[in-house]
């Protein structure tokens, strides 16, 4: 099975398709307050689902917008067709196509595509992490007050107390800054590269997380829990860092409330 030449250029495909149609996402429906779904959202997932199920008939597949395709087998791919779609929706263009690949319970691939930029993600088992087919690494920044970290929030933070607001808040007195782009999977990339330092975020799905969280490891960062335990794509928390910083954040992690202090600069 060519897994990674089919899931490139899958991935490839349905980003030019987004990239061609930003400004024109179509119908918008709301699935909560400000959760969000596209035509492109559909769209770019059915192609998706099309070209895998031509070429791995049989395998799974679950993604965000349609229903489990179950399958007998080993194998199961894990698609956000658009991972950033509020920002898709307002022309913001920070966005990409997230396609992971699982055998036996493990990932073993992930590719992400952000086709604005051009840049390919991808990483498997063993074999290291890439982007545009280069090597790529996490930083080597080590004290939590000279880095760069991101974030988001979940749907439900009106109505949820557990809505990430006492963290951002504590890690905002101890990091130099903070980014919230919008899209888990690039952030979990950008960590990878080296652009951020750390990354944390909670209620993220399967898709969000999948081929991003494999990329994180290949490229030598460390990805847990909030608790410092192994990271499950289908948990609840994310924490992804260099290693370097990883201990210092669970720290902040732990903190009851918001803490006072000394704001950082944006």
């Amino acid at each position: 099975m060519d897994i990674k030449g089919v899931a490139v250029k899958i991935a490839r495909q349905a980003g030019l398709f987004l990239k061609e149609n930003i400004g024109r996402a179509g119908k918008v429906e709301f699935k909560g307050a400000v959760n969000i779904v596209t035509e492109a959202d559909k769209k770019s997932e059915a192609l998706i689902i099309s070209e895998l199920q031509k070429n791995f008939p049989g395998h799974g597949i679950l993604t965000e917008e349609s229903a489990e395709i179950r399958s007998a087998s080993e194998y199961k791919w894990i698609i956000d067709p658009l991972d950033g779609t509020t920002n898709y929706a307002h022309g913001f263009p920070f966005f990409c196509v997230s396609i992971g690949f699982e055998a036996s319970g493990r990932m073993v691939f992930g590719v992400v595509y952000d086709p604005v930029l051009d840049e390919l993600f991808t990483a498997g088992e063993g074999m290291g992490a890439e982007l545009n087919g280069k090597p790529i690494k996490v930083s080597g920044v080590s004290s939590l007050d000279r880095s760069l970290l991101a974030t988001g929030f979940p749907y439900d933070l009106r109505t949820s107390r557990e809505n990430n607001l006492d963290h951002f808040s504590n890690f905002t007195l101890r990091a130099q800054a903070i980014r919230r782009a919008g899209s888990a999977a690039l952030d979990l990339c950008y960590v990878a590269s080296g652009r951020f330092d750390g990354y944390w975020e909670m209620r993220l799905r399967p898709w969000d997380v999948a081929a991003a969280s494999l990329i994180v490891k290949e490229a030598g960062g460390e990805i847990t829990d909030f608790s410092g335990s192994p990271f499950s794509i289908y948990g609840n928390e994310c924490l992804a860092s260099n290693g370097l910083i990883h201990g210092e954040m669970l720290g902040v992690l732990r903190k009851k409330g918001p803490a006072a202090g000394k704001a950082s600069k944006a």
